[in-house]
């Protein structure tokens, strides 16, 4: 009887393995991937030969004065001679120049391990990257690599890049005692109210398009702005299987992790944070990658937290390599100009990305879609879900197709009004395309405004679907020159204005569409002569203000 019963058992067992479970619960990310709406290959954690190399055995000395250049180049070295391993960092303070890595090696930050990065410009000379989505030069990334396979950063310690060093501020964003700290440090200030660190960081950028010179210059000129051409803090080019896990990356030049061109990307459990003020301070830019996994992580940065990018205008549309095959799962955003955002370089195309599980706490926008005329691109099947967001300044969720360089904090400051009755473009190369995207189960209180869907007339937001979603804001949710809209069982509770407005809108399909106002707001305003196909069975007629240029038999109570 005994034996029947383990027979049995281990019956049972093979079965049960047969019908589509993990054989093996090894893998910490089977989770992620049940019912993913695409195709996706598992991404594996690299392993790493048993050899351990720690940098305190050539020479480096942890004590926060004495510079390590030599030693992690060397300890680097020693460990790729051997076939790669560990690069031990064992607990102090590690200040030092750029670390050029190598393939299969594992850096590892012991707890109380940190490393510094020099604020002496010098030790990063110039080299040939892609930023901003465009090909250029920069200064030497703190931490780089291009072209190598398994590559790791992990443990318990942090990463500071020196950051302040290389930033300019802007006077308004900080507090009057911390700007006048700041001006009396040195460097040379432009308008009143703009800080550089140096005069050549201010030239180079009153010659520059968005943080890249856009035009050919000699190498004397490149040297004579070279203060400007702030790094991003880690640059991964072209690698093959990342994993940065556990460790804090703060205080960027510019961007603070850039994978470029990667495949087979993992970042999980790390700490990122840049100040508030920050200029480009981007917690994750992840550019024309892979197969990819952004989890468990914290972000707390200052300007977009989880950005998603491939490439700007002729330069990515040249090398057409999109982002694709994407899950972001268990993150947190704190300060920033977006929780997730795509965009604005998004020439080479964004496809198959899946969040969840993810709050954002006190950013500019949630979900943030910018991009406009001459990026081009394809961004499509995005599959957001359980987004939970408090305090958000703006828009709880946007697309924005008339990005002009501004965060959209910033853009409200400054006035800015919102592009409506547009001429249509010819639609061609440069036309950015945003469709078949898909959302549910969202909550956000305390925004600014609801939504805003600001589409481009020659070529509409297309085919975005909202399900499940309660949203309380001052002003509710405005749609312009888009089409195939589908909501349901979404509620939008304003304290001012209309809950919904519309704009040129084609095919709106809603079920349970619902709303909370007051006794003299409206609950919808339909405006725009293209307004057409509008269903809104869930709102009250009186309770809609249609304008007379809109087809009223256009629209469905």
């Amino acid at each position: 009887m005994k034996k029947f019963f383990v027979i049995l058992m281990l019956t049972s067992l093979l079965f049960s393995c047969r019908e589509g479970a993990p054989v093996s619960t090894s893998y910490p990310y089977g989770s992620l991937y049940e019912e993913l709406p695409f195709e996706m290959p598992r991404v594996e954690i690299p392993r790493f030969p048993d050899n351990h190399v720690s940098v305190a055995d050539h020479g480096g000395v942890p004590d926060g004065i004495t510079l390590n250049t030599q030693a992690f180049e060397e300890a680097m070295q020693a460990l790729s001679e051997k076939g790669g391993g560990t690069l031990q960092v064992p607990k102090g303070v590690w200040f030092t120049g750029p670390i050029l890595f190598r393939s299969n090696i594992n850096m590892h930050l012991e707890k109380g391990a940190l490393i510094l990065f020099s604020p002496d410009f010098s030790l990063y000379p110039l080299v040939e990257t892609i930023f901003e989505g465009l090909d250029t030069r920069r200064c030497q990334s703190p931490i780089s690599g291009r072209n190598l396979e398994n590559i790791a950063i992990t443990g318990e310690g942090s990463i500071n890049g020196s950051g302040e060093a290389w930033r300019p501020l802007k006077r308004e964003k900080v507090t009057e005692s911390h700007w006048k700290k700041v001006v009396r440090s040195g460097g040379v200030v432009r308008d009143d109210n703009y800080w550089f660190p140096s005069a050549a960081s201010l030239k180079g950028h009153e010659m520059s398009d968005m943080n890249v010179p856009r035009r050919d210059l000699t190498e004397e000129e490149w040297l004579e702005i070279k203060d400007f051409l702030r790094p991003v803090m880690i640059s991964f080019i072209e690698c093959k299987n990342v994993y940065l896990q556990g460790v804090l990356f703060e205080n960027s030049p510019a961007w603070n992790i850039h994978p470029l061109m990667c495949e087979n990307v993992i970042v999980d459990g790390i700490l990122v944070r840049n100040p508030s003020y920050s200029q480009n301070g981007d917690g994750i830019d992840l550019e024309s990658c892979v197969n990819s996994l952004i989890v468990n992580s914290v972000f707390d940065v200052g300007d977009d937290a989880i950005c998603i990018k491939s490439g700007k205008d002729e330069d990515g549309r040249r090398r057409g390599r999109p982002t694709e095959n994407l899950i972001v799962d268990n993150c947190k955003v704190f300060n920033g100009h977006g929780g997730f955002i795509v965009g604005s370089e998004m020439s080479g195309g964004v496809r198959n990305i899946s969040v969840s599980n993810c709050q954002f706490l006190g950013t500019d926008v949630g979900l943030r879609f910018k991009s406009t005329r001459g990026r081009g691109g394809v961004v499509e099947n995005i599959y957001i879900s359980d987004i939970y967001m408090f305090n958000i300044a703006t828009d709880s969720f946007l697309f924005d197709l008339y990005y002009g360089g501004k965060s959209a904090s910033e853009s409200l400051a400054d006035g800015d009004t919102t592009p409506t009755d547009q001429p249509a473009f010819p639609v061609n190369e440069e036309t950015p395309v945003f469709r078949n995207i898909f959302v549910k189960d969202l909550v956000s209180r305390n925004a600014r405004r609801a939504m805003f869907f600001n589409g481009l007339p020659e070529m509409n937001i297309e085919n975005i679907n909202l399900e499940n979603a309660i949203i309380t804001a001052r002003y509710g949710a405005e749609f312009s020159e888009s089409k195939e809209i589908t909501f349901r069982n979404v509620t939008v509770i304003p304290k001012e204005g209309p809950a919904y407005m519309f704009h040129n809108v084609k095919n709106f399909k809603s079920e349970n569409l619902s709303y909370e106002i007051g006794e003299w707001q409206k609950a919808a305003v339909i405006t725009g002569a293209e307004s057409a196909g509008l269903q809104l069975n869930s709102l009250s007629e009186e309770l809609v203000e249609i304008a007379p240029e809109v087809e009223r038999n256009e629209i469905v109570f």
